[in-house]
């Protein structure tokens, strides 16, 4: 799987169609399939459409919505840098200037942050400056990555918390690892990993993928190879071991396990490949299995509207990676979940552009980080079309 990800990473390929865009920011426009033709032009009218509201809500000062956290900033960029409306080679001017924002936020050690939520924001930084293909851009990211992989934890030397090491946390306060800053961060180093490899200024430390694995590992409802309590069996994932924002489930035999999701299982799918599995091995097996028999664009599964768009955005992220292109449900249905997220994404946005959930669950409310994931979905499902046989 290694060498699959990264020569992906390098030519484009459907793996990760514009996961590479620090190496072409934008995306080779999809052959028109007969199963995609009448949904594609609806698409790239909805991104643009979109990143046309976002560049009305951009402050003077060139960043969205709150100086403090720069994500906002860093999707809005990327949402905009991805479109495939974009003229090759062409950064609009009004993301030259977030992007002196956002440059301007980068910390001595390398982080990208205003205050709190440190690992959150890095990697959403490195993610917009990858997106650009500038050289000016290569130290700060080489600098970033560099924090995000002095975040890993290592506590190896303390019983009691060793089921966090190998993760990656928020940083700051809340130090002990959770699945979705480990994503989040392994993401931002994966996308950016060709950078540090072809730099030749100074030797770049990586991540311990091993650790981490292990960490990632201890977060799946999988009785074969978690050594965790309460672990249920169906391949699901968890926000971290020992707790998931989906509660508990009581069984049949009386036992209380912990309830995965749908938002954190596409996210653990998506650091497995990350993380070398091979699709044969069980832990990813368990997780297309449950993520199949769960499949649905109408909520979250587990949480409901909670979190609804930034599921969206991981799950077509994380079937890209897996090579998807039909879900099987338990029933035996076949599902084109391009063309049902897609669906659901157009008819949700609204006259003015913008998308936002009623539920207000992780800042859902707010239409400018909506908005962001909502196109970055459609961005991606547009990039990962897959082109039609020729004959």
């Amino acid at each position: 799987m290694k060498n699959l990800i990264t020569s992906s990473i390098i030519t484009l390929s459907v793996l990760t169609a514009y996961h590479s865009s620090a190496q072409s920011p934008i995306p080779a426009a999809p052959a028109t399939t007969d199963s995609h033709a009448s949904i594609i032009l609806e698409i790239e009218n909805s991104i643009k459409t979109g990143n046309l509201y976002l560049k009305g809500a951009q402050s003077e000062a060139g960043f969205w919505k709150d100086e403090v956290i720069p994500s906002y900033t860093s999707l809005a960029i990327t949402a905009a840098m991805r479109s495939p409306n974009r003229e090759a080679g062409k950064t609009p001017e009004h993301i030259q200037k977030a992007y002196t924002w956002l440059l301007s936020k980068q910390k001595d050690y390398g982080a990208i942050y205003v205050k709190g939520l440190a690992t959150y924001n890095t990697s959403t930084g490195i993610m917009a400056l990858a997106a650009s293909g500038d050289p000016a851009h290569t130290q700060p990211i080489l600098k970033a990555r560099a924090f995000l992989i002095g975040q890993q934890a290592d506590y190896s030397k303390n019983k009691a918390m060793d089921k966090y090491s190998g993760g990656i946390g928020y940083g700051g306060t809340y130090t002990h690892s959770d699945m979705s800053n480990t994503y989040l961060a392994i993401e931002a180093l994966k996308i950016s990993e060709v950078i540090a490899k072809d730099n030749t200024v100074d030797e770049q430390v990586d991540l311990d993928w091993d650790s981490a694995l292990d960490f990632i590992t201890r977060c799946q409802n999988l009785e074969e190879t978690n050594d965790q309590p309460n672990v249920s069996n169906d391949g699901s994932f968890v926000y971290f071991p020992g707790n998931s924002k989906a509660g508990t489930q009581k069984n049949a035999d009386g036992t209380e396990t912990l309830r995965g999701y749908g938002s954190i299982s596409y996210a653990g799918l998506m650091t497995m490949l990350y993380a070398d599995l091979e699709k044969d091995d069980p832990r990813v097996e368990s997780a297309l299995e449950w993520l199949n028999n769960n499949f649905t664009v109408k909520e979250n599964p587990g949480m409901g509207q909670q979190g609804l768009y930034y599921y969206f955005h991981v799950m077509a992220k994380a079937l890209t990676a897996a090579n998807v292109d039909f879900i099987i449900t338990k029933d035996g249905k076949k599902i084109d979940w391009r063309n049902e997220l897609a669906s659901v994404i157009l008819s949700a946005q609204r006259e003015d552009g913008s998308w936002v959930n009623a539920n207000s669950r992780w800042w859902e409310n707010q239409p400018e980080l909506v908005t962001s994931y909502a196109v970055l979905t459609l961005e991606q499902i547009h990039a990962s079309i897959p082109q039609k046989a020729t004959e």
